[in-house]
Formats: C-alpha cells, sequence, structure tokens
C-alpha cells in the first residue's frame, strides 16, 4: 500500500484526498509544517500533497527543501485559485501536478497514478539501464534437452509468485538471461527490473550500491544517491554472484528479505522496498556455509525457489540450434548477411566440450562473424583451444587469384597453424601487400612482418625472397 503525506492546514484538500484515496493508501495528513517536515525526515513516503494556500502561497522554499531532501519524491500542489504563473513556478521547481478546488475524486486518483508513474520511470533514468537481453516469453528459450524442458517448467511457476528463486549453475548457463524471462512473465512485469553483479563492484563501494546513500555519508558523497533497492521497488531485482557478498551486508539483504526496509548509507530514515529478489551464483553456497562465508540464515531465506542450470556439453542437443540463434542476432547487430555453419563447423561445434557455456559460444560465434568472408561460417574461424582431436578442419585456400591450392584436411590444427591460415588469407586479399593486411588484422605493419617471419611465410614476390632465390 502507498503511502502518502498530506499538508494543510485549512482541512479542505485532507477531507478530499481521503475520500479519494483511502481505500488504496496509507494517508497521513499534517497541520503544522514544523511537524510536515520532521515527518518527511522520519519516513518515507511514495506522494506528497501540499496544500499552496496552507502557506500563504510561499511554497517554492518548501518545494525545494523536499527535492533536495528527496529528488524522486512526487508532488502534487492544490490551491483555490488558478494562476498561470503559480503553476509555472510550481511546475519548473518539479512539482509533479497542479489540483485547483473544487477537484473529483477521479481527478486525484489520476493524478496520483501520473505521479508514481513518473517515479518509477525517474528510478529508471536514474539507474542507466541499457536495453535488456532477454526473451519475454518462455516459449522461445532454445530447451531441446528434457532437463532444460522441466526447469522451463518449474520457472514459468515460479514467475507467477513473488517468492525469492536461487539460480545455480557454471558461470555463463544463462542464469541472468533467464531472471529476466521470470521477471517479465511474473505480476511485476510492469514494474522495474533491475540488475546487479556483486562481484563486479569493490566490497567498501556495494553497499552504497544496493541500498543508496546520503549526501555528506563519505567522502565523495556530493549528492543523495537512490540505492538499487529503492529502484527496484515494486519490480525484481536480480543479484549476480550473490556468493561474492561480505558478511555484513549479508546481514543487511536479510533485513531487507524479512522486513522489506533498510536505510541509505549515512541516513537514519528507514525506506520501504516492496522487491522481488532473484539470486544467482556459481559457487556451492553450502560449503560456503560450512566455511563461515555465508550466513546459514540468509541461505535458508533466498533458496525459496531453488533452480539449478546444467552445462552446455550435458544438454548437447541445445548446442546447434542455440548456434544458429546466436549467429542470426550476431549478424543482425553487425548488418552482415551470414546464411549459417559449413557442416564441419556444425560438427566442430557439435563435438565440442564449451567450458564457458553459452557465454564462450556466443563469443567464438561473434568473433567468427567478424573474420568470415563467405555467405558461411567455416571452422578455421572457429576459435576452439583444446580442440579433440577427431574433430575435422576445413583448410582456407591460400591464393584466388592462382587457382585453388589444396592440401590433406588434418585431423587436428594447432593455434599457429590456425593464426598461419588466417594471415595468409588476408595477405592474399590484400594482395599480398603487408601493410593493407596490418590494417585489415588490426595489427601495426611490424607485428605482421614479426609473424610472417616467425610462420615462415614465403611469397615469389617480395624483395627479400626474390634476394633469397
Amino acid at each position: 500500500m502507498h503511502k502518502i503525506l498530506i499538508y494543510d492546514c485549512l482541512k479542505v484538500t485532507s477531507a478530499g484526498m481521503i475520500s479519494a484515496l483511502q481505500d488504496r493508501c496509507e494517508l497521513t495528513c499534517i497541520a503544522n509544517e514544523n511537524e510536515f517536515q520532521e515527518e518527511i525526515k522520519a519516513r518515507q513516503f511514495d506522494v506528497i500533497f501540499i496544500d499552496i494556500d496552507s502557506l500563504g502561497g510561499q511554497f517554492l522554499p518548501l518545494l525545494g527543501q523536499i527535492h533536495n531532501k528527496d529528488p524522486f519524491l512526487p508532488i502534487i500542489m492544490i490551491s483555490k485559485v488558478e494562476k498561470a504563473e503559480i503553476i509555472v513556478q510550481a511546475m519548473n521547481e518539479g512539482a509533479s501536478d497542479f489540483l485547483i478546488h473544487p477537484f473529483s475524486s477521479t481527478r486525484v486518483n489520476i493524478a496520483f497514478d501520473k505521479a508514481i508513474q513518473i517515479r518509477d520511470q525517474r528510478f529508471e533514468i536514474a539507474y542507466h539501464r541499457r536495453k535488456q537481453d532477454v526473451v519475454y516469453d518462455f516459449k522461445d528459450v532454445v530447451a531441446y534437452s528434457r532437463g532444460m524442458q522441466l526447469i522451463l517448467k518449474s520457472l514459468e511457476r515460479f514467475a507467477k509468485t513473488d517468492s525469492t528463486i536461487l539460480i545455480t549453475g557454471d558461470t555463463g548457463t544463462g542464469k541472468s538471461f533467464l531472471s529476466g524471462t521470470v521477471h517479465f512473465n511474473s505480476p511485476r512485469r510492469k514494474k522495474p527490473f533491475v540488475k546487479i553483479n556483486c562481484a563486479n563492484i569493490p566490497e567498501d563501494l556495494l553497499e552504497s550500491e544496493l541500498f543508496g546513500h546520503e549526501k555528506g555519508a563519505f567522502t565523495g558523497a556530493d549528492k543523495q544517491r537512490i540505492g538499487r533497492f529503492e529502484q527496484a521497488s515494486g519490480g525484481t531485482i536480480f543479484l549476480d554472484e550473490i556468493g561474492e557478498m561480505n558478511m555484513r551486508l549479508q546481514t543487511k539483504l536479510l533485513r531487507v528479505l524479512e522486513e522489506k526496509s533498510f536505510e541509505r548509507v549515512g541516513g537514519n530514515k528507514t525506506i520501504y522496498s516492496d522487491v522481488r529478489i532473484i539470486a544467482a551464483t556459481n559457487k556451492d553456497l553450502v560449503a560456503q556455509v560450512e566455511n563461515g562465508l555465508f550466513r546459514e540464515d540468509l541461505y535458508y531465506r533466498i533458496n525459496v525457489l531453488p533452480v539449478s542450470l546444467p552445462s552446455l556439453r550435458e544438454r548437447r542437443s541445445c548446442i546447434l540450434p542455440l548456434a544458429e540463434l546466436l549467429l542470426k542476432k550476431c549478424c543482425a547487430s553487425m548488418h552482415r548477411h551470414i546464411q549459417g555453419f559449413t557442416d564441419t563447423a556444425r560438427t566442430m561445434i557439435q563435438d565440442y566440450h564449451w567450458p564457458g557455456n553459452i557465454r564462450q559460444l556466443g563469443n567464438t560465434i561473434e568473433r567468427a562473424v567478424i573474420l568470415e568472408d563467405d555467405r558461411k561460417v567455416h571452422s578455421y574461424n572457429l576459435a576452439l583451444p583444446e580442440k579433440a582431436s577427431r574433430q575435422p578442419v576445413e583448410i582456407a585456400t591460400a591464393s584466388k587469384n592462382v587457382g585453388e591450392i589444396a592440401r590433406p584436411v588434418e585431423p587436428y590444427e594447432s593455434l599457429a597453424e590456425q593464426e598461419k591460415e588466417l594471415v595468409m588469407r588476408t595477405l592474399d586479399e590484400c594482395l599480398w601487400v603487408q601493410k593493407s593486411a596490418a590494417i585489415k588484422l588490426g595489427i601495426s605493419p611490424r607485428a605482421l612482418n614479426y609473424k610472417i617471419s616467425k610462420l615462415k611465410i614465403t611469397h615469389p614476390h617480395w624483395r627479400r625472397n626474390k634476394n633469397a632465390a
């Protein structure tokens, strides 16, 4: 239930607000300015209504004070007098709306809903969210293996609840990806979806990142900052790598889970935030609990709906469909027209064990799309370390102008041989002009000359080869 604060000395505005909003909001009516300011300091509100007539028209200082303390708090001004200059002043100072007496309950509810919507949008802007890479329908998730199909059925059921989800699995298995799918299939889909990686932020800054801080809370805190939990109010927050969180923050997170409240760093005002938490980790939290690195009570609190994602090598029927999907996405973003993989490339992708899972598969395909000049991705553009000896390898042509130069297909190519093939193919495309080839490869001419000598690449038109002859 939203919390509303009303400042009204004349008892006219408060009566109208109670009639319009008492069924959907918790209302607090104040008739004294000092008490009003103390209430703002002590509690967190979703919207504030201020009767201008109660202030004798001197509302700008109070409006400025409120926004200095909380720039995201929506404020709706109310007056009996409709003057354009007063309305313009109020809106320029940050008021969300301006109501004129007499007003209807419908008008009040419209103004309230609009204010809440503006607040949520400001939270999203403050978060600077980039476009989320998620699938919005579980039916669009690639799941050909039986195990993955069962997991998706479970996640569909979990999405309809507000319970905390713990997703475990190796790095790159799609934990972050599926958390977004859960959110956008939940009742909270129209509210913010906020992601944060606990391992990427230093420990001394993670608390401020999660819960925000007040101005002057520490060196460099020159203004108030809204934390991720406050930004995600009403929506979902995804805590990736939760196993990296220190014990002090784990204690504060436990309170958020139990009471849905917290304080900003350096602040004493309790903030309430209704957030659904999805946590993920690639660590064994049970072992961390036994070693005293993770709170046992927090583990049981986040492990309400556990999900364990299989590695890519355990769902081999999904590998090629995933590769095709990732290829389409890469080609779309790079404006390339590649139609698929050669048979040899498909065999190589299917047989590889993919220790980096979907993330490694995506990076490998992205590199191949950048290097590929044909209509299909060839195996020599797939950089796969530790390839199985049974995997066949396609051979790039060494010269297109003089005719096709073929050599026997080797069962295994070292990285040096792959590099030699790439350099030779690039030189051939640049008519064996080393400077042009270096630019295309993205290295300096000196580095290319070193590679040519190291890989023992020769060409009859080069001056040094003529002298040697």
